[in-house]
């Protein structure tokens, strides 16, 4: 079928819609910057695991990242090449098929890496092993997102690293961003050189992580590629990596729901949708930010017409957020479109509740809208097993 991407009207039921030629966009200009930088940038499953549109994504890049056993086997068996993984750590009854779906892998803790290393070398002898290092520095604003906070239980700092390290030890993966500048890598990197660039010559790639937002409108993509050549230039042996997951999604579809009724409480109109906060835009409540919503303008308060706060339809009594401004009253069934909804809210929705889940979509280039997937009862029924 096709669609008006831009009102999304015939849609009555509530959907994520991944718009192709927007992904074609992001892929381009990330494949553009690994080519001029000369280094590798995958695709991180935990803020982007859509695999029935990895086809799109293989035209552009060659590997992925993962952090747990279930991200592993789905870069390999639906990728269809092995992972990049990282733990913050790895079980006993796990670690075994973790390494045997990976090629690099990363260890949280010089425990771990003394518990596991040799084991998984026997498991997958050509498995590439490094540690997670901690600059003990991050300009993350948002303590639930920062890696680096004081009493982190991510990564190793510097004064806890042996001078030596084991031989088997070949990289170094070091997260501190989020959804951040190339400004801002600029300083972590003069952070990260200062602590650890005495190990580098021990050392054959460096996993610069995520958050990397380089897709984001004003984003300085030339500094990103001017920095990470810098880089090359000081340490040419390294082969560098970069494992973003929003800006691989960044911008690329809405979610869409419908307006179902209006409720009123001491002045405060609420419109209730067929979508939930707390289930299909957890991100909303835990950052916490409020969503861009198309055709309507975002207010701190309860001031002027035609203003509502919108709510979910889950039982939670926080599931709503507010004020945006519409131009008109809204009216039961019309489309309330929630903008920018593909990276980490498809990978952290829940089926709290029972509610119906949003199907996801995809809107081809040549202007079809395609369906891949749609929940049912037997979904919410089979997570209760």
């Amino acid at each position: 079928m096709h669609i008006n991407l831009t009102t999304f009207e015939g849609l009555s039921r509530p959907a994520y819609v991944l718009e192709e030629a927007r992904l074609r966009k992001n892929l381009e200009l990330i494949s553009s910057v690994a080519k001029a930088a000369d280094v590798e940038i995958i695709l991180a499953f935990k803020a982007y695991a859509l695999w029935k549109t990895f086809p799109i994504f293989r035209e552009y890049i060659s590997a992925t990242t993962a952090s747990s056993l279930y991200e592993a086997r789905l870069g390999r068996e639906e990728f269809g090449s092995p992972t990049h993984t990282f733990s913050p750590a790895y079980t006993d009854y796990e670690i075994d098929d973790i390494a045997r779906c990976s090629s690099h892998l990363s260890f949280n803790s010089l425990t771990q890496m003394e518990r596991f290393a040799e084991r998984t070398k026997a498991v997958n002898p050509s498995i590439s092993l490094g540690l997670r290092v901690n600059p003990e520095y991050s300009e993350v604003e948002t303590e639930i997102y920062n890696p680096c906070a004081p009493g982190t239980r991510f990564g190793i700092s510097a004064d806890k690293l042996p001078a030596q390290l084991p031989d088997y030890i070949d990289g170094f993966h070091c997260h501190c961003h989020c959804e951040s500048s190339a400004e801002t890598f600029v300083r972590s990197l003069s952070h990260i050189e200062d602590k650890f660039s005495g190990w580098f010559k021990q050392l054959k790639w460096i996993n610069f992580g995520g958050g990397h937002l380089m897709t984001r409108k004003g984003y300085n993509v030339d500094l990103l590629i001017e920095t990470l050549k810098g880089f090359h230039k000081r340490y040419p042996w390294l082969k560098v990596i970069l494992e973003p997951g929003s800006a691989f999604g960044w911008q690329t579809g809405p979610l869409v729901s419908q307006v179902v009724d209006v409720v009123e409480d001491k002045g405060i109109r609420t419109a209730i949708l067929n979508v939930s906060f707390t289930c299909h835009m957890p991100d909303c409540l835990e950052m916490p930010y409020k969503p861009a919503v198309r055709f309507a303008k975002t207010l701190d308060k309860n001031e002027g017409e035609h203003v509502y706060r919108l709510g979910g339809d889950s039982c939670l009594s926080g599931d709503f957020m507010g004020y945006w401004q519409f131009d008109h009253e809204l009216q039961v069934g019309e489309n309330v479109i929630f903008e920018d909804m593909l990276h980490y809210t498809t990978v952290k929705t829940n089926m709290f509740n029972g509610i119906s889940h949003p199907s996801i979509m995809l809107a081809k280039e040549d202007g079809d809208l395609e369906l891949l997937r749609e929940y049912t009862y037997e979904d919410y029924k089979n997570r209760m097993d």
